[in-house]
């Protein structure tokens, strides 16, 4: 499946866009390590939908604005992408950091959203449940983290850094720190207003996720009880890299039936 790339420009800041397939619009928001390449599930998933892949400001190829101080900016600022593009009828899907986003938005403006899929989304503290410190990690142990079959990791690992991807990366870490160093990767506000997401969520998890514990599951249960959860086994923090097509198969059943 063809991907297109191009810049669209939003509010003073140029965004780098992939896009690809057809069908209803999905919006995949990645999570703290970019969206550096289309990945086999973004193709699968292009045999549905059409498919849109942005690197968020400060990630990638796209502008680093300085308005950008935290996720209520970069929630405030995807509302508008939604406006600009003229996108209705959204399946909204996020991973990690980009789930946690997705929530920020949900709970402001759902009107363009038919559906929420979150991926071990971050966003919220669970009481007693202490997570991965992503910025306590070296690269190779956030790597190793990331997975439970080892073998995804070192097959990562012994991918070159160019001096290119060297840059890239700590763009993204910087960002990262910019939206989610105090307090660490959560928005303490952000529960009380999590009944506000009016459309159908899916929410699904890697059983063995070592960056956001699958306690983490739970709690999002609790504080949104019409949520569907799906526990993904032997399944690190990534099921859409480590297991690309159950995860598919997920959203598609999910999206499908909406």
């Amino acid at each position: 499946m063809t991907f297109s790339e191009r810049f669209i420009e939003v509010d003073g800041c140029r965004l780098n866009l992939r896009r690809g397939g057809s069908g209803e619009p999905l919006l995949y928001l990645h999570g703290a390590s970019g969206a550096p390449a289309v990945l086999p599930f973004m193709e699968k998933l292009a045999q549905r939908f059409d498919v849109l892949v942005p690197e968020h400001p400060g990630f990638g190829a796209s502008d680093e604005p300085g308005w950008l101080e935290n996720m209520h900016d970069l929630a405030y600022f995807y509302l508008d992408v939604l406006e600009s593009l003229e996108l209705r009828g959204l399946h909204l899907v996020g991973s990690s950091l980009g789930g946690w986003l997705a929530l920020e938005m949900a709970v402001r403006d759902a009107s363009r959203l038919k559906s929420l899929l979150l991926v071990g989304p971050a966003g919220i503290s669970v009481p007693g449940v202490k997570p991965g410190d992503v910025f306590l990690w070296s690269p190779e142990e956030l790597t190793r983290n990331l997975f439970f079959d080892p073998a995804l990791a070192e097959k990562m690992l012994a991918q070159p850094m160019t001096p290119e991807l060297l840059d890239v990366s700590l763009k993204n870490r910087h960002t990262v720190a910019r939206l989610g160093w105090e307090p660490r990767m959560h928005d303490p506000f952000l529960r009380k207003w999590l009944h506000r997401v009016n459309v159908p969520v899916k929410i699904v998890w890697g059983e063995a996720d070592k960056i956001l514990p699958v306690a983490y599951a739970g709690e999002f249960k609790k504080l949104m009880p019409a949520a569907e959860v799906e526990i993904i086994p032997r399944c690190g923090h990534l099921p859409q890299a480590e297991r690309p097509e159950e995860f598919c198969d997920i959203v598609m059943r999910f999206a499908g039936k909406r």
